[in-house]
């Protein structure tokens, strides 16, 4: 990150990126009448929700590259920044809501899925609209989406369960902290044996 030394690209499916933006564009139409997409108004826990309704706003925040919501740490100059996909309001409170998609049924280890891959990205969301004045609830929600059948015609029908998931800002906080040191090092750290990058740059240097 210091010395801008970027991995090698590769192929990448651009299939997720896809249902990302019909799904904000799916969300963004019951929005503007008021209301939740059925996926989510079938779902237990969001009674008493809304859809955030600042269109523009939400839109600055959803850009990752040239918006998002953003935090300086003026002691150290390093921005820290996030890309949402939703928010709902509860109370004059928000509520993250992400959408995440899965090559097939979740078979009850969703919330361990969860809290393995998403648990630090959900903190630093929470903690990222705290530092922007903005109070939040101590959740977020998941809305997974995955494949369950092709019909007759071709169409592809998906199925989605909803993960309530703790939020932590603190321990977002504290993460945002250890990366401000390694990228306030003069040398790079050394490499960690349970990092599959390092390990494979390793082995090319033999």
């Amino acid at each position: 990150m210091v010395e801008n030394i970027k991995r090698p690209m590769g192929p990448f499916p651009s299939l997720p990126n896809g249902i990302d933006r019909i799904l904000k564009e799916h969300f963004d139409r019951f929005m503007e009448r008021g209301g939740f997409p059925p996926e989510l108004r079938e779902q237990d826990g969001i009674d008493g929700c809304s859809l955030f309704n600042d269109k523009e706003k939400l839109r600055i925040w959803r850009d990752g590259r040239r918006g998002g919501i953003e935090y300086w740490d003026e002691e150290s100059g390093v921005l820290l920044r996030g890309a949402v996909d939703n928010i709902l309001v509860k109370g004059g409170k928000l509520i993250v809501l992400d959408y995440k998609t899965r090559g097939r049924s979740p078979e009850g280890d969703t919330h361990e899925y969860s809290r393995k891959y998403y648990q630090t990205q959900m903190d630093l969301y929470n903690l990222l609209l705290r530092k922007n004045g903005y109070q939040t609830e101590d959740y977020a929600y998941l809305l997974f989406y995955y494949p369950n059948q092709v019909t007759e015609t071709g169409e592809v029908i998906f199925d989605t369960e909803l993960i309530k998931m703790p939020t932590d800002p603190e321990r977002g906080e504290e993460v945002f902290k250890k990366a401000i040191k390694l990228l306030q090092l003069e040398e790079p750290p050394m490499p960690s044996p349970d990092c599959a990058f390092c390990r494979f740059r390793g082995d090319l240097s033999l």
